[in-house]
Formats: structure tokens, sequence, C-alpha cells
């Protein structure tokens, strides 16, 4: 389940440190932490959140198991303009956006983790063939 917020008009130094919070987070423990951040980039990311959690139900999967696997918040494109300083000359300004991608994934209890190593462990083991002791005989006269 992933979503895609595009060309969001604000700076990515300043819309990765919202994304830093909630990386690894249960669905509802995000949603909270961003509904009461004080900080511009929390209502954009919570909709986000929520578009991916919409994309989940679609595709039938239990949300309540689900975390935050992956937020990514990307250089998006910069606008150029240009500010009138003293003397007629002018001074550039960039005006900064970003692109956040946010995948989710369904978090695995700590039995399902065990069990998958231990299967990948028992897969890695390979029995060593026994050898086979030659008989010896007699040498023929």
């Amino acid at each position: 389940m992933k979503a895609v917020l595009k060309n969001y008009r604000q700076a990515p130094r300043k819309v990765r440190i919202v994304a830093d919070l909630i990386r690894g987070k249960r669905i509802i423990d995000a949603q909270m932490a961003l509904s009461f951040l004080p900080k511009r980039a929390s209502d954009p990311l919570l909709k986000l959140l929520n578009s991916a959690v919409a994309n989940a139900v679609a595709k039938d999967v239990d949300i309540a198991t689900l975390v935050i696997s992956e937020i990514r918040v990307d250089k998006g494109v910069i606008l150029k303009r240009m500010m009138p300083r003293a003397r007629g000359s002018s001074a550039p300004i960039h005006k900064h956006s970003s692109h956040v991608i946010l995948s989710l994934a369904a978090k695995e209890t700590k039995k399902e983790k065990r069990a998958a190593g231990l299967a990948k462990k028992a897969m890695t083991v390979v029995e060593k063939p026994k050898k086979v002791a030659k008989k010896k005989t007699a040498p023929a006269v």
C-alpha cells in the first residue's frame, strides 16, 4: 500500500523533520502524532497517511497490523524568482518543493519473525553425505 504526494511547496529539510517522527510507527500512533504536531507539514502528511490507509482498505488488508514501513522525502522542482535590491541589482529567491512517498506494510509479530528465522536457518543447513567405508578384501593369489 503506497501513497505519493508530489510538488508539496515546502522545503524537503522541513518536511523530513515530520517524516522522521512517524517512520516505523503504527497507523493509529502516527495519526495521533500528526494531528497534535505544530508543524506546517503535519497536515499534508496526515492526509497522505489517510490516503495510504484507504488504499490498504481497498485491498482488504487489516489496518490494525499496518506500520509505516517507508516514508521518503525527496527534492522537488525549485521555482526561481528574483528580488530587487539596492542600485538596480537583484538577488535570487529559490522556492523549494518536496515529493513524499509513503509505504505501509504489515508488522510481523515476534513469533512470526522467530518462525521465519528458523525456517531460513533450516534451509541453509544441508546435511553432509555420509562416507561409505570400503571393505578391505584380501589380495587375490
